[in-house]
């Protein structure tokens, strides 16, 4: 039987009051509440992951670097903190995983093509199965030097593309329900 952890990447005050607004999908904060309720009543394990940085966002001990309250009010087995976008480096996540004898990861969490397309391919590498929520995860319109991209083609695209190689790509529904299904 797989067993399963819960990934909840980066749900940090700076994608809803900070610099980097999260905007789509809407109700993305809420799916992912759904996932760690859900991980706790099935006795998933959940690893919240907290971005630390020493530039303009995520800057420990700031407003933006502290987890969302709903996430800090949920029921979570690990807190990890990285420094990179991958949620494996220079971290205890993969000890974590291990020790938990853990095959499989959900990834949910802020920004799709980031943080968490970026342990999504972590996880891969490092032999883990993958589930990738797709509207447990989100992102916003970004604008570079190299050129823009809406929120909603940008996070497709990484959808897109998770599923052709890296993760099995679901709904938080759909999610819930293999979940249930496994557990019983």
């Amino acid at each position: 039987m797989p067993r399963m952890a819960l990934l909840v990447i980066d749900v940090q005050n700076e994608y809803f009051t900070g610099k980097l607004p999260v905007t789509f999908p809407n109700g993305s904060l809420a799916n992912i509440l759904r996932c760690m309720d859900e991980s706790s009543k099935s006795g998933i394990p959940v690893a919240v992951i907290q971005h630390s940085s020493s530039g303009n966002t995520f800057r420990k001990g700031t407003a933006g670097w502290e987890l969302h309250d709903e996430i800090r009010k949920r029921k979570y087995d690990i807190l990890i903190e990285k420094h990179l976008p991958g949620s494996f480096t220079g971290t205890g996540l993969e000890d974590w995983l291990r020790q938990n004898n853990i095959d499989t990861v959900a990834i949910t969490g802020y920004m799709t093509q980031m943080c968490c397309d970026t342990t999504a391919r972590q996880a891969l590498h490092r032999g883990y199965d993958v589930e990738f929520l797709s509207d447990a995860t989100g992102t916003l319109d970004i604008t570079n030097s190299a050129g823009s991209v809406s929120a909603g083609d940008l996070h497709k695209a990484i959808l897109v593309t998770q599923e052709s190689r890296f993760s099995k790509v679901m709904d938080t529904d759909s999610w819930i329900e293999a979940m249930k299904d496994t557990s019983q």
